[in-house]
């Protein structure tokens, strides 16, 4: 039986250029978030706001 993993939505703004992004992740085990986003339009991959949305 596979383990069940939680999907949330989380909102990703970029510091540097401001583009946003909404996106559906799951929650591992750890309560980390995995959405497999890796880098903004902009090419930042560090400086991000997140937010998980209801």
């Amino acid at each position: 039986m596979p383990e069940q993993t939680d999907r949330v939505k989380v909102h990703i703004r970029c510091k540097n250029c401001g583009e946003s992004f909404i996106l559906r992740g799951s929650r591992d085990f750890r309560g980390q978030i995995d959405t497999g986003f890796k880098r903004c339009l902009c090419d930042n991959e560090n400086a991000f706001d997140i937010e998980t949305l209801v």
